[in-house]
């Protein structure tokens, strides 16, 4: 185990949702047990996820459904970073065309940008995950791009883990625009440092007192670790046990889940 897996020292905790906490409207075990624990030691918690899908009050609808309580400053999406780091970019405000749902729309929108329908008086093309997406918005989307349009994505993740199995992520849109383009995105989500300082600087924690619960090798623990963040990972959602082992930069602790994860910190603690 890394010299930085000592979960006594731990401040706070950073999960992700999609295969830790729940797989599509299934959740998984032990994850309100978790989040009682820390907030019963004074540590904090954030859930950091990727999926651009959902606005905040969506995801807490979400997870209420499955008897997990959290309210909505404990989520941070790649959409809402996404928007605040736009937001930045532009201060003077900037006309996005998007391909997305809800949560990103929102997320856009609440940080002041414009959101437009004719691509090509766009700005910024800005793509997270959209499961309805049509042919002729993703052509849209290509032309502006090719025509100068700056090009952003909220997340890199080529598949999405769902109750019939891996389906398309916002990374495979990503890549057919790319394809199409001939531009590389810019990506804001995880593993991109910026998702996880937006994070850390929400929960006023430092990144060797923040652990990444994460079950995506190459998004949740890749990023982390290059921020000298502890990292545990589960063995609930994409990444399996073997390529976890093998990495150059392992995680710190492999768990089955977040009982064995709760087991732990109370080891630790004790």
């Amino acid at each position: 185990m890394a010299h930085s897996a000592n979960l006594s020292e731990v401040r706070a905790v950073l999960l992700d949702m999609d295969g830790v906490v729940y797989i599509g409207d299934q959740p998984l075990p032990g994850v309100q047990q978790l989040l009682d624990y820390l907030e019963s030691t004074g540590r904090d918690w954030l859930f950091v996820t990727n999926n651009s899908s959902r606005t905040p009050a969506q995801f807490v609808e979400k997870i209420a459904r499955m008897e997990i309580r959290a309210d909505e400053p404990h989520i941070l999406s790649s959409a809402l970073a996404t928007a605040s780091w736009l937001a930045a970019q532009y201060p003077d405000g900037a006309r996005a065309f998007m391909i997305g749902q809800d949560g990103l729309r929102w997320a856009l929108e609440r940080e002041g940008i414009t959101l437009v329908e004719e691509a090509q008086t766009a700005d910024v093309i800005v793509c997270g995950i959209d499961f309805g997406v049509r042919y002729e918005r993703l052509a849209d989307a290509t032309l502006a791009v090719r025509a100068g349009a700056r090009f952003v994505g909220t997340n890199s993740d080529t598949s999405f883990p769902s109750e019939r199995g891996q389906i398309p992520g916002a990374g495979a849109l990503l890549a057919l625009l790319e394809a199409a383009s001939g531009v590389k995105p810019t990506v804001i989500g995880k593993p991109n440092a910026g998702m996880f300082e937006q994070a850390m600087r929400k929960l006023g924690t430092t990144a060797a007192a923040t652990l990444m619960v994460g079950d995506r090798y190459e998004t949740d623990i890749a990023g982390a670790v290059e921020l000298g963040m502890p990292t545990a990972a589960v063995l609930t959602g994409i990444t399996p046990e073997h390529e976890f082992r093998a990495a150059a930069a392992p995680p710190d602790l492999i768990l089955p889940g977040l009982p064995e994860l709760l087991d732990a910190f109370r080891q630790a603690d004790s």
